[in-house]
């Protein structure tokens, strides 16, 4: 188990000992210090401790590993790692429950530990789209036909990369491209596939974001992996932070019908979304896998303006964009799984596999929630967790002089 405020003797807490950026154009970098340091209560953020560490306890625990990461301004006050990363070897629809791996062959979870990430892919993906419109090589009023005329659905019924990016498109949720034959017969579906709902009404959709790909792809001539690498990842110092495969990520499902749409026993290290793996692991809404503190970063970039240490990967004026109701990829107070931040401005999103962030530009902080909850096997979802310990955070907050 993790210290609470430190580095679980794995690295350095001092504040001094973490690397800062340079110049009068840089972006103070993280560090590791005290709740007080943060301008943050420590008793509150005590009682969001206690409850993370509770999540991965007992016979049927929330998450099999949980890593918590919160901050305010540039300051980590809490990076957490409770339970495991791998603990069981199967799952038993007999019993119900998760055949366990003996002690000394469990992996316990690390507050460096990589993550299948799931939808918080779809937020990289958004960020790589508004850095083409800054560019002004993609227009975010644009229809998407204008890039993709074969994609007939879409360039008929008029969809808007703005609407691929609110989920106002009217595309239902997904698509059964993991029974397709092959690639070819993936691409036609996709192609052909034309709104179901009322474009302009909300319906959150992972076809928006693979739309939003193949646009992405088609206006810069590269792929969605080396869009998010080059572009966001690379400069930020975001090191474990990829798509697949990661082989010392945490482990996910035991992934089998019925309950699951393919049978592919334990997964760990590739991604866990049916549709992200047919497509070969890189997909606009998932497929990216990385770390707490990877995600703390790009936390604070965004607070920050787009800027971190020396880098720059947005400007100001389109943070907010990303950030303004109703959000461009990112979701805007949502108490299901903010808690009592969402009535702040807050923005964020969640992972289908457990994962979570929220960053809160009124009150500069952020919260990083990881967890294999569907490790062994995929649950209904539950956000309780998440949403209490981002209350707990906002009443963290402290006036600051």
């Amino acid at each position: 188990m993790e210290d609470t405020y430190g580095d679980g003797g794995r690295g350095s807490s001092r504040a001094s000992d973490v690397e800062s950026g340079g110049g009068e154009l840089s972006a103070p970098r993280l560090r590791v210090d005290t709740p007080e340091r943060a301008g943050l209560d420590a008793t509150e953020l005590g009682h969001l401790v206690r409850e993370v560490r509770d999540l991965t306890t007992g016979e049927r625990p929330w998450a099999a590993g949980v890593v918590a990461v919160a901050g305010r301004g540039p300051v980590i006050a809490v990076r957490e790692a409770a339970g495991w990363a791998v603990r069981y070897v199967s799952y038993d629809p007999q019993t119900d429950a998760g055949v366990e791996l003996p002690p000394a062959e469990r992996v316990p979870m690390t507050v460096d530990t990589p993550f299948d990430l799931a939808s918080l892919t779809k937020l990289f993906t958004s960020v790589a789209a508004v850095q083409q419109i800054e560019r002004g090589t993609l227009g975010i009023d644009a229809r998407v036909g204008a890039y993709l005329p074969e994609f007939r659905g879409a360039a008929e019924h008029g969809i808007t990369v703005r609407q691929l990016l609110t989920h106002t498109s009217g595309l239902r949720p997904e698509l059964p491209l993991y029974d397709c034959p092959d690639d070819t017969a993936r691409l036609a579906l996709l192609r052909a596939e034309a709104p179901t709902g009322q474009p302009g009404t909300y319906l959150y959709s992972d076809l928006n974001m693979l739309l939003l790909q193949f646009v992405l792809e088609r206006v810069t001539g590269r792929t969605l992996d080396v869009l998010v690498h080059e572009g966001i990842t690379r400069p930020l110092g975001m090191t474990s932070t990829r798509f697949g495969p990661c082989p010392g990520a945490a482990a996910t499902e035991d992934q089998r019908r019925p309950w699951a749409k393919a049978d592919r026993g334990m997964l760990r290290g590739v991604v866990h979304d049916e549709n992200a793996w047919a497509l070969g692991g890189v997909a606009g809404h998932a497929g990216l896998f990385g770390s707490g503190r990877d995600l703390a970063v790009f936390c604070r970039t965004l607070l920050a303006g787009g800027a971190y240490g020396p880098a720059r990967i947005l400007g100001p004026d389109f943070v907010e964009l990303l950030l303004t109701p109703p959000g461009l990829g990112f979701a805007v107070d949502q108490p299901w799984f903010m808690g009592e931040l969402a009535c702040r401005g807050a923005a964020g999103h969640t992972g289908f596999t457990g994962t979570s962030l929220v960053l809160d530009p009124a009150t500069d902080t952020f919260l990083v929630l990881l967890a294999n909850t569907v490790h062994p096997r995929r649950r209904p979802p539950d956000s309780r967790p998440r949403a209490a310990a981002a209350t707990h955070l906002a009443r963290a907050v402290c006036p600051r002089p």
